[in-house]
């Protein structure tokens, strides 16, 4: 019995020393296991392969952002090189544009096609496009069993996959209001964290 009491100290010794180490790995401001260093590293994480852009750049648009267009334009070249032609049918949007849509169905003619009003879309800071594909004839279909590369499977859907491959996230992911044409990148910022810094925006001008 002296003995095992023994080892279970030891034990409890050897596991206060580690968590003591890993304490000290975390915290020391030498270690480049450092708090800081942790933060950085899960907000790289989070924001994907752009960790760097500043949310400025986000609150004060007026067109796209610049890496959203680039990608954009990868996008309707990587669909054209497996032979599906696509079109961007909407990207910036003004505030004044969007609250036109969102009454579109309520106060106005035409069927509801958006659930939030001007400052509650990442189209109003160049953070989204919506596209359709282009038929034989050159025309907007919105067809997502359409098979116009005639290989088997849905164009819609490659589409999306590659545009997921090049760091977009699509609507038609979503559980809720299921937004097909809706391509969006956020660099790690939630609607919240824009709103929050341009509402600071705001107050600091005010003051």
């Amino acid at each position: 019995m002296r003995q095992f009491k023994r080892s279970l100290l030891f034990i409890f010794a050897c596991l206060m020393t580690i968590s003591f180490l890993v304490f000290y790995l975390y915290t020391s401001e030498n270690s480049r296991f450092s708090i800081d260093h942790l933060e950085e590293t899960l907000g790289t994480m989070m924001r994907g392969d752009h960790p760097d852009v500043p949310i400025e750049e986000i609150i004060y648009a007026d067109e796209l952002h610049p890496i959203v267009a680039e990608k954009t334009e990868q996008l309707i070249e990587q669909a054209s090189q497996i032979g599906i032609a696509i079109i961007i049918t909407d990207g910036f949007r003004t505030i004044e544009e969007q609250d036109a849509l969102y009454q579109q169905g309520r106060s106005t003619n035409g069927s509801i096609v958006t659930h939030v009003a001007g400052g509650e879309s990442l189209h109003n800071y160049g953070l989204a496009v919506d596209y359709a594909l282009l038929n034989e004839n050159g025309q907007p279909i919105w067809d997502l069993e359409y098979d116009g590369n005639h290989n088997g499977e849905s164009d819609w859907i490659e589409v999306a996959d590659i545009a997921k491959d090049l760091g977009f996230k699509w609507g038609g992911d979503w559980k809720h209001f299921v937004d097909y044409p809706h391509l969006e990148m956020t660099f790690g910022y939630s609607m919240s964290d824009i709103q929050r810094a341009l509402n600071d925006s705001t107050s600091s001008t005010d003051s």
